[in-house]
């Protein structure tokens, strides 16, 4: 299954390698850094909702995985909390591809830039890197839609996503290994809410994609292509 991440985190070094100028200050740079990281903190502590033994180490691109579990946002996401991330994924890479752009035309639309004509941006470029893995576990289904519709609601977000964030809740404490349900971003798509780390099997690194985002009358408008990285 296909998960869009910025390619700026694609990487597994550190962005204070470009501002150190010697080993010494790479060295205390970091160790200011791992105090504030939530990250870094995350992987010695563990966060509110998940323990450090239940993150994956010493496995290629392991960092990708922890990373979508530490870094959860301040709101959560539709099957996580501010205390735990997970692994959205999609059946197709189309699917995460709409996902991405609607949450990335939603944060631009609520940007307020007074010096530009319509008052917000008109114009982003992203780049972002499908990471694909494989997931060989049982998942609760929810299928089909209109019999779970208070879980897969369109807006507003972030409310509209405290009902799914209970029922995630309370399949984590049931052992769940995660959600398979309809994408309410792309008609017809499926997605993963995977909640185990150690499920998300063979992660790998597959096509970047550059995604343009334009000021329209109603919204943005997107073009997509993939790019040479």
């Amino acid at each position: 299954m296909h998960r869009l991440i910025p390619a700026k985190y694609s990487e597994s070094g550190t962005v204070l390698e470009e501002v150190a100028t010697d080993d010494a200050m790479l060295a205390d740079a970091a160790l200011l850094d791992a105090a504030t990281n939530e990250r870094v903190q995350g992987e010695l502590y563990g966060l509110g909702g998940i323990s450090s033994f239940e993150l994956v180490y010493g496995i290629p691109n392991a960092h990708i995985v922890r990373a979508a579990f530490l870094h959860p946002g301040p709101f959560g996401a539709r099957f996580n909390d501010s205390t735990r991330g997970a692994w959205y994924a999609a059946k197709a890479v189309e699917t995460s591809i709409a996902e991405v752009t609607y949450h990335k035309a939603k944060r631009l639309s609520e940007m307020v830039v007074p010096e530009l004509p319509g008052g917000r941006p008109d114009e982003d470029v992203s780049a972002y890197d499908d990471w694909q893995a494989d997931f060989h576990a049982s998942f609760h289904l929810l299928k089909p839609a209109s019999k779970f519709s208070q879980f897969l609601q369109a807006e507003p977000v972030p409310e509209c996503y405290l009902p799914s964030q209970q029922l995630a809740r309370q399949l984590l404490t049931q052992r769940s290994n995660g959600i398979v349900y309809p994408s309410v971003r792309h008609d017809g798509g499926t997605c993963l809410a995977c909640l185990r780390p150690p499920l998300v099997y063979q992660p790998r690194q597959a096509k970047r994609y550059e995604i343009r985002l334009r000021a329209a009358a109603n919204g943005y408008t997107s073009t997509v292509r993939v790019s040479a990285g």
